[in-house]
């Protein structure tokens, strides 16, 4: 009796040993299961965070590409104006030139006829020699008088052209400086904006 008592109770051990061991195979299987759940669930928000990262990115590609075109174009404007200031200051400086040497010409040609002048009034005598000589120099200096107002007047008009053509650079100059200070504070908007964006979406996540 006491070997039989021995052998059920031997038994009954084995017994609830397997019982055990199913409950906790079966425990661990649920686990198991429930991981991989939770495993699948994160490889989904992933999946999903990583979509919205790549229109993020795409979007952010865009917005580069638009503002180096724009800056493309506006540097194209900006060449384009300084090759034509730079084509209109050489044309007055041209100018000038060709007036200063007609202004040479013409002064070289009226100090030929004082010379010529002078050379006929020594043939003459008496009073025919004094008079034609004052009336002839007060009309020279009339001539010089004239001919140094036109010249002097001429000089201003191009020097003020000058002046403005020079304000003009320095507006230009000013409105690239401006539009492209606008530009770099309008893409770092852009750049936090999407930032902000993407810090809402991990925050909703």
């Amino acid at each position: 009796n006491f070997q039989t008592n021995i052998l059920t109770e031997l038994k009954n051990w084995k017994l609830n040993l397997i019982q055990q061991h199913k409950l906790q195979m079966s425990q661990e299987k649920e686990k198991h299961t429930t991981h991989v759940k939770q495993l699948q669930n994160e490889m989904e928000n992933l999946k999903e965070l990583l979509h919205t990262y790549e229109i993020s990115i795409g979007r952010k590609d865009e917005v580069i590409t638009n503002l180096t075109q724009a800056l493309e174009k506006q540097k194209e404007r900006v060449e384009l104006m300084r090759k034509f200031t730079l084509w209109r200051i050489q044309h007055v400086k041209a100018r000038q030139e060709e007036y200063a040497i007609r202004m040479a010409d013409r002064h070289f040609q009226t100090a030929l006829m004082k010379k010529v002048w002078a050379a006929w009034r020594s043939l003459n005598e008496g009073k025919w020699k004094e008079k034609v000589s004052r009336a002839c120099q007060l009309r020279a200096e009339d001539v010089c008088v004239q001919l140094t107002n036109d010249y002097e007047a001429k000089i201003a008009e191009l020097t003020a052209t000058l002046e403005q053509t020079k304000a003009e650079i320095l507006r230009l100059h000013s409105e690239r400086d401006q539009y492209e200070d606008t530009m770099k504070k309008a893409f770092m908007r852009g750049v936090c904006a999407l930032n902000l964006e993407a810090m809402t979406m991990f925050q909703s996540k």
